[in-house]
């Protein structure tokens, strides 16, 4: 029989949940909730908020133009999460079969990014990237081009930069995944006569497919929300949902319709996160898992 909790584990577990609860509650929770109900208010003449219930907010997100840039939002946030993987997996494969000396050295050079601060690490690739920056001067010093290339101020620019600085964070699930990866299937897998891509396609894929999922997710849901790589790398020439939010609030003073597209993103990623939970949380039937 289960032994019943006494006054006195209760008294402690709510001791230990308090800090937390309160934490949440304070920071999430209630402005979360704010958020919510200012989306169904008005703006007054002066940028204040009316409250009196509207859907007049959420009606506006129907104008092509804001269908545009979730659309573009989705599409970058995508490209970039593909990028990530592509570029990462063999990155993280690399440093889980390497020896064990080198792993802490290698993975050192994949957290390093996280020790200085975005914004500077957003500008060092502006610095890189702009048309009198290194890359355009190297390439014209060596008569690779005849003219700087366009490297800024484009959807391009706004996915290196964002593939600059979310590529830590899919390579760090992956990390984990590969490494508690059994070689003995892939093995097995030689020597039933798969070649080196149907080997890697049905054993190590499958057997990853973890560390794909949270990498991706990692990569995909934060991207939506990063404003600044987008105002400093793409100029007024890229618009995403996270731009509009920011514009919303802090220059046309519409709380509500700022709001109205937070509420409308957070759902967009709560959608993306029961997908993860689903398919994370699935076995695959007849396969290795």
């Amino acid at each position: 029989m289960k032994k019943k909790l006494s006054r006195k584990n209760i008294l402690g577990a709510l001791a230990t949940l308090m800090p937390i609860i309160i934490w949440m509650s304070a920071f999430f929770l209630i402005p979360l909730i704010f958020i919510i109900i200012i989306s169904f208010c008005s703006r007054g003449e002066v940028g204040n908020i009316v409250y009196t219930f509207t859907l007049n907010n959420y009606l506006k997100l129907i104008n092509p133009l804001y269908i545009k840039i979730f659309v573009n939002s989705l599409l970058i946030a995508v490209f970039t999460t593909l990028l990530c993987l592509v570029f990462g997996y063999p990155f993280a494969f690399i440093i889980a079969k390497s020896k064990k000396q080198y792993k802490p050295l290698l993975l050192l050079l994949i957290i390093l990014p996280f020790w200085t601060n975005s914004l500077i690490r957003t500008y060092a690739m502006i610095i890189l990237l702009r048309t009198e920056g290194i890359i355009n001067s190297v390439l014209l010093n060596l008569n690779l081009i005849k003219e700087p290339l366009k490297l800024m101020y484009n959807n391009a620019a706004v996915m290196i930069g964002m593939l600059y600085m979310m590529f830590p964070f899919m390579v760090l699930p992956l990390y984990a995944s590969i490494e508690k990866l059994d070689m003995r299937f892939i093995e097995a897998s030689r020597d039933l006569g798969a070649n080196g891509f149907k080997s890697f396609l049905y054993v190590t894929l499958p057997l990853t497919k973890s560390g794909i999922l949270s990498g991706s997710l990692l990569v995909f849901v934060p991207t939506l929300g990063l404003f600044f790589i987008t105002d400093l790398m793409g100029g007024s020439k890229v618009v995403l949902m996270s731009n509009l939010i920011k514009n919303q609030f802090l220059t046309a003073r519409d709380w509500p319709f700022g709001s109205a597209i937070s509420v409308v993103l957070i759902l967009i990623m709560v959608i993306f996160m029961l997908i993860y939970s689903k398919l994370g949380g699935t076995k695959e039937r007849g396969g290795i898992l």
